[in-house]
């Protein structure tokens, strides 16, 4: 089972509609904010797709949450924009989370910078931005969900 984690469009839904056209396997997208307009139409475009979306600190009196749990392919998923848990400063307090949740996987963005990691035996993953990335090329990232376990994918776009 695959998904895709896509954070900090800043104003372009036309790359989220290549990136969700360059996965047709994955069923679930996770949008991590920043911008949730770039967003708002794609579940009425693609019905048969599960959205996960938050919003972020340059989402402004979005009607959606700033942090959400989601459970797919049999892993609890974690996801937030991350500038409520301070993850420019480390992943310390999205850790915290992690284990007072049980979770496998936690998402988030804000930084702009793709990255992946284990920690505490929890997969940590931030895409990166596919417009405006502070490190790198502009990114977001695909997840497999496998029986034997976790692969996470930076993909440039």
């Amino acid at each position: 089972m695959r998904i895709i984690v896509i954070s900090d469009t800043h104003g372009r839904p036309s790359l989220i509609e290549k990136i969700i056209e360059s996965q047709p396997d994955a069923k679930d997208i996770f949008f991590l904010g920043d911008l949730i307009k770039d967003i708002e139409d794609m579940p009425f475009m693609y019905p048969s797709r599960n959205f996960h979306i938050v919003s972020g600190n340059c989402d402004y009196g979005s009607v959606y949450k700033s942090a959400d749990a989601a459970l797919v392919g049999g892993k609890r998923i974690l996801f937030t924009h991350g500038h409520a848990y301070s993850v420019k400063s480390g992943i310390g307090r999205l850790s915290q989370w992690a284990k007072a949740e049980n979770a496998d996987i936690v998402l988030y963005g804000h930084t702009h910078v793709a990255k992946t990691e284990y920690a505490d035996r929890v997969l940590f993953v931030n895409p990166g931005s596919p417009t405006c990335p502070r490190e790198g090329r502009p990114s977001y990232a695909v997840i497999d969900i496998e029986s034997n376990g976790l692969m996470p994918v930076i993909i440039n776009v």
